[in-house]
This record gives structure tokens, C-alpha cells and sequence, in this order.
């Protein structure tokens, strides 16, 4: 019997447990699906439907608390700006399990952990996906695409326009000195 048996244990010990939940938690935000056991989707799953509700309230004391937990800044920011205004209107159910089977080495049953998402955001993700993928067909064919799909595609991306010529190099890109390599390893001297 199971009386009083809150939640699973995992086969480790309790540091151990916290920060593997920590982890699957943080990745399920920061990629929002995982793949993992289904015990661990399970464990994790709670804990990151607790979480979405303190991202929910989105005071100051509910960011400390989920930072406390989550181990990266920006997954916690993504959580409040991001991921929680997704789910203004629904009263739980967050995460969804999707068993895949059994695993080929030690025939554990695994799973995909993943955010619940609207059919909007869905046609929204597969709009950009197909945008992406033509994208790099008209690259593959040696078209090249007009300066507003670029501009878009490099917002998409997040990614900084590389730096041409001899600019001023700021205090932070200084290189350190360079390391001798030895036989035996990496010498700092």
C-alpha cells in the first residue's frame, strides 16, 4: 500500500533528487519539451505546473521563489514575460506526458515532458518554421532573400551582426595571454 507516499524517490539521494529536478525543470523551459523516463516526467511535471502558477502571479516574491529553483536567469525571464501569459486563462494543467516506448539499453519506459500549447501559438511556430525552410531553399538554389527577410529571419534568430574591420576591441574581448601547451597538459606560466 501507498499511504502517505507523496512522490517518487528516484534512486537517489535528496541533493541529488532536488538538482536532477531542477534541471528537467529548467530545460523543459528553456527547449519546452524533454525527453526523459516517465517517472522523472512525472516528478518533474509537478513541480513545473507549481512553478507556471508562481510565474502566473508574477509578483516580486513569486520571481525570487522561482529563481531560487530555476538554475538560469533567462529561463526565469522567459518564464514570466514568455511562457506564463500562455496559460492566463487555463487553471492548471500546463505539461502534457507522451509515452515513446521502451528504451533500447535497459528497456526503461521514456517519455516526451512537454509544455501545452493553443492551436494559434501552434500555427504560429509552423508558420515560422515554413518561413525558415524557405528561406534555406532560396539559399540552397543561390537566391538570395530581399533585405526585409533577412532582417526578419536575423530578428527570428536573436543573432548579432558580425563585426567587420579593425573596430574598437572593448576591455571585455581582450584576449588572455596564451596558455603553453606541454606534454603532459596546459601550462598558465
Amino acid at each position: 500500500m501507498r499511504h502517505r507516499k507523496d512522490h517518487r524517490k528516484l534512486s537517489r539521494t535528496a541533493s541529488h533528487r532536488r538538482a536532477l529536478l531542477r534541471n528537467l525543470v529548467t530545460a523543459l523551459f528553456q527547449y519546452e519539451r524533454i525527453e526523459t523516463s516517465v517517472a522523472k516526467a512525472k516528478e518533474a511535471r509537478r513541480l513545473a505546473e507549481r512553478l507556471i502558477t508562481f510565474g502566473k502571479r508574477g509578483d516580486l516574491a513569486a520571481r525570487r521563489h522561482v529563481a531560487r529553483f530555476v538554475t538560469r536567469p533567462d529561463v526565469t525571464r522567459k518564464l514570466f514575460d514568455t511562457i506564463a501569459p500562455w496559460y492566463a486563462e487555463r487553471q492548471g494543467g500546463y505539461t502534457r506526458i507522451i509515452r515513446l516506448g521502451r528504451r533500447l539499453g535497459d528497456a526503461g519506459e521514456s517519455a516526451y515532458l512537454e509544455l501545452v500549447k493553443s492551436a494559434e501559438q501552434k500555427d504560429k511556430e509552423r508558420a515560422e518554421q515554413l518561413a525558415a525552410a524557405e528561406a534555406t531553399d532560396k539559399a540552397g538554389k543561390g537566391e538570395k532573400p530581399s533585405r526585409k527577410q533577412k532582417a526578419e529571419l536575423e530578428a527570428a534568430a536573436g543573432a548579432e551582426k558580425p563585426r567587420r574591420g579593425k573596430g574598437k576591441i572593448t576591455e571585455s574581448e581582450v584576449a588572455a595571454p596564451a596558455r603553453k601547451r606541454t606534454r603532459h597538459g596546459v601550462k598558465t606560466g
